[in-house]
């Protein structure tokens, strides 16, 4: 088995928001990775919590691992739902966690044994499933770009229902996630995005989903995040390609099964 991973800031000066861990085996056998990419608050900080988005997205992928790991016989769906309770609780009385802008972040999480591949993505985070016959699929939440194709994406469309949905403090979001499972015998690869790494494809459409692990599986996450950075600071005021921020927090994880 080999499982490689990657993580940088968008800024040097700020938190890296993304979280990105895994561990093998879960309940004895096979393995499970998390993701999440916290949602950076708007300019004025405003979230209604005193703590932090890389507070967040520490005490949430913590848990969710955790859960995922050690109770195998709870779904996805319900580790999720599980964490987020979790995390809302360690709060405490000081956060208004019904803030539309109260810490939140995407998930992606896999879970593998010797009968199957689960996963579960949460907004706009990836996952990739590379099948043994080559064939990379692409497991998407693609909600907040339809919405965006169509209007403004705002907060007031953020968790409600016609919106798109974010781990944040309600548990019942959990149910929102795109979820399924594959064949254990099915699968060679997996690698989980968040969407400061996914711009690769994404934003300056240098390839595929597949030529995207294809890189990982040559070169490595850290290949991948470098391909990035290069292409942001070849278009620094944004014109070439739009995207609202010049640089962002990048996380990989790959997994050869």
């Amino acid at each position: 088995m080999r499982i490689e991973l990657a993580t940088q800031p968008g800024d040097p000066g700020r938190p890296n928001e993304d979280f990105a861990s895994v561990a093998v085996p879960a309940s004895g056998a096979g393995g499970a990775l998390v993701l999440l990419d916290g949602v950076t608050p708007p300019p004025d900080g405003v979230t209604g919590c005193v703590h932090t988005v890389a507070w967040f997205t520490a005490r949430l992928g913590g848990a969710l691992l955790e859960l995922a790991v050690s109770q195998r016989e709870l779904t996805l769906e319900q580790c999720l739902s599980e964490a987020i309770a979790r995390t809302a609780q360690a709060h405490g009385e000081g956060c208004d966690l019904s803030h539309r802008r109260t810490p939140q972040a995407t998930v992606v999480v896999a879970r593998w044994d010797e009968q199957r591949v689960e996963h579960l993505v949460l907004s706009d985070s990836v996952l990739l499933i590379e099948g043994v016959d080559g064939s990379v699929a692409a497991v998407l939440d693609d909600r907040i770009a339809q919405l965006a194709a169509v209007e403004r994406v705002t907060d007031a469309r953020r968790n409600a229902e016609g919106g798109f949905f974010t781990a944040a403090a309600d548990p019942a979001a959990a149910a929102r996630a795109v979820t399924g499972s594959t064949a254990r015998t099915d699968v060679r690869a997996l690698a989980a995005l968040t969407d400061g790494a996914a711009r690769w494809v994404e934003v300056f459409r240098a390839g595929g989903w597949a030529q995207c692990l294809a890189v990982l599986a040559k070169e490595g996450p850290q290949a991948l995040v470098d391909r990035v950075r290069s292409a942001e600071l070849a278009d620094p005021e944004r014109r070439a390609f739009r995207r609202g921020k010049t640089h962002d927090d990048a996380a990989v994880l790959y997994a050869e099964l």
